[in-house]
């Protein structure tokens, strides 16, 4: 059986059939759910093994990016989620997701209603849109099984991707950090545009402490395909794309599961 997975969508979200077709080529059964089908009661969460929140500008980023889908979800949808957690189920929040997963206080402590970090303006005051690498960090994270100590090469696109937590938030998730932004050495930067935000500690994606739920800012779904990078014919790649193993790894752990 092919986990199903839900591929949550509302107003303003662009990149719901991107990740829709890496997890189908991940080998998942997806499902483009729009969230009124859910506040409707005419799907529910609880049919799906996978929650993915992807990226896009939901509602416009209207007073905060990912704030108005965040508020919608934790004013209406809150039972499905706590339910949702409680099972053990995986959530993916990809860039946009990734806003709205911090904003619903869902990371990185799992406590809906409890904002403790933000992802606020970038430090360049600007879109940023460009490939970045990545050092995978050793976590609990059941989406980058096999991954540590690897640099990923994928893109981002966002204008408000600075990941900001006061010194006790920082110090307590330090275990929780996935992904960091890199030089071509590995090592952590803060330096523009390797870091393209200004994000504390180089922080890129960070994961709950069960390891169930990952926010990225970067885009896995924009590089599933080697034809996707830019440099694909110049480029020797070793193995997958570097995004495919995350859609992977949450469609092995659902199956083994």
């Amino acid at each position: 059986m092919k986990p199903k997975v839900c591929v949550l969508r509302t107003d303003g979200t662009n990149c719901d059939l991107e990740t829709f077709a890496a997890f189908e080529k991940a080998g998942g059964d997806c499902r483009l759910v729009h969230i009124n089908r859910l506040r409707n009661k005419e799907e529910k969460l609880a049919d799906y093994q996978i929650l993915a929140i992807p990226g896009g500008f939901s509602y416009g980023d209207d007073v905060h990016a990912g704030k108005i889908l965040a508020v919608e979800l934790t004013s209406f949808l809150q039972e499905q989620l706590v339910e949702f957690l409680a099972a053990g189920k995986p959530i993916l929040g990809i860039c946009n997701g990734f806003q709205v997963l911090v904003r619903t206080g869902i990371l990185p402590d799992r406590k809906i209603g409890e904002v403790s970090a933000a992802l606020v303006g970038n430090d360049s005051g600007r879109f940023e849109c460009r490939w970045v690498t990545l050092f995978t960090e050793n976590t609990p994270c059941i989406f980058t099984e096999g991954l540590a100590g690897k640099c990923l090469n994928l893109p981002v696109a966002h204008a408000e991707g600075k990941f900001y937590a006061g010194p006790e938030t920082l110090k307590k998730i330090a275990g929780q950090v996935v992904f960091r932004y890199a030089g071509e050495n590995g090592w952590p930067t803060q330096d523009y545009p390797l870091n393209p935000n200004g994000s504390l500690n180089a922080i890129a994606g960070l994961c709950d402490p069960t390891g169930l739920v990952l926010g990225l800012m970067p885009h896995p779904e924009r590089f599933v395909e080697h034809t996707q990078h830019p440099n694909w014919r110049r480029r020797d790649f070793v193995g997958e794309p570097h995004g495919l193993a995350i859609f992977r790894n949450a469609v092995r752990y659902v199956k083994k599961a």
